[in-house]
């Protein structure tokens, strides 16, 4: 066995993920170890060995390196896959299988005191769209008026307050937004909770990615009318321009990342026609790479300083609030 690597950057990703290789070269460049690797290769081809003394120790080894549990100077998160099991165990024996490796390898993993970005825990806790809202709220970032219901007459009766043009967007998975006809609402919004919100005139988008003590927001600027509601719908109507946060939206937004613990954060504002900013969501672990391409802002190289420096504590929460941490499930990745 090979000296394990002490120092290191973990990096946990699928093997797939390009904007990954984007942070991996910069850190290669520098001379700074990484040990990259996917849950989806344990246990088959990752085998982990800890021993409890005032914490975790001992390594993970891929079969060709091996990494220096205690001294992991920092870990990126990235989109990490679930486990790849055996092929001919029975349906009992992988959930069993899966139930015990996220226990031990994901335990261990995130138990780890050094600079996470993001850990899971927290990316868990800021996925929560309803909780983004709230904490944007309150913290005066001016979210759309929403409802969440399965109750069609309370949306219908949501809309008609409002007055005005309704969306409707996805709570959990990426899909695309939605202008909708309130008296078009039927009883098959009963079959799980929506989220509706009005529609905010804009005179372009920004998304606004954070690293840190670090802002890179980018005007998106929306060339066809699908990609006025949605810009996700047609990237290749899209023009982008580096631009300036307002001092109190950097206020707001550096309070919000705190709220959640993030070091991380991929941000959607609408700005409207009178220039006021108004959230719409945060992404924890959103793309940034074609941002980063379309306008040359250095998210790359402001993940690698971060990742780079390490610290202890940075980025690891005191306590868990909320969802545990888990492997990303495999879906459509949203930027």
């Amino acid at each position: 066995m090979t000296e394990p690597l002490g120092e290191a950057v973990l990096v946990l990703t699928n093997r797939l993920d390009s904007t990954a290789d984007l942070v991996v070269e910069h850190l290669n460049d520098r001379g700074v170890p990484v040990f990259r690797c996917d849950t989806a290769e344990f246990p088959t081809e990752l085998t982990l060995t800890a021993t409890l003394a005032d914490r975790w120790a001992g390594v993970l080894d891929d079969g060709h390196r091996t990494l220096d549990l205690a001294r992991v100077r920092s870990v990126y998160f990235r989109r990490p896959e679930e486990f790849r099991l055996p092929d001919g165990m029975s349906e009992a024996g992988r959930r069993f299988a899966a139930a015990q490796s996220r226990a031990g390898f994901v335990g261990v993993a995130v138990s780890l005191p050094c600079l996470w970005i993001n850990h899971p825990a927290r990316d868990a806790d800021a996925n929560h769209k309803p909780w983004q809202l709230a904490v944007a709220r309150r913290l005066g970032l001016d979210p759309p008026r929403s409802i969440i219901t399965n109750d069609p007459g309370a949306a219908r009766s949501f809309a008609a307050d409002l007055g005005a043009p309704v969306i409707t967007k996805s709570l959990g998975a990426p899909v695309d937004t939605v202008v909708i006809d309130p008296t078009q609402l039927d009883d098959s919004v009963r079959l799980c909770a929506h989220l509706f919100q009005e529609w905010i005139d804009k005179a372009h988008e920004v998304r606004l990615t954070v690293v840190g003590d670090r802002f890179f927001p980018v005007e998106i600027h929306a060339g066809s009318a699908a990609a006025r509601v949605d810009w996700r719908t047609d990237y290749r109507s899209l023009t982008y321009r580096p631009t300036a946060v307002p001092a109190p939206v950097r206020e707001q937004v550096s309070a919000f990342m705190r709220e959640f613990g993030l070091v991380f954060g991929a941000f959607d504002f609408i700005v409207t026609p009178a220039g006021d900013w108004r959230f719409l969501e945060v992404n924890p672990n959103g793309q940034w790479s074609w941002i980063e391409h379309r306008t040359g802002v250095p998210i790359s190289h402001a993940i690698a300083d971060l990742l780079e420096k390490g610290s202890t504590d940075e980025g690891h929460p005191d306590r868990h609030r909320g969802s545990g941490a888990r492997p990303a499930r495999r879906t459509r990745e949203s930027p």
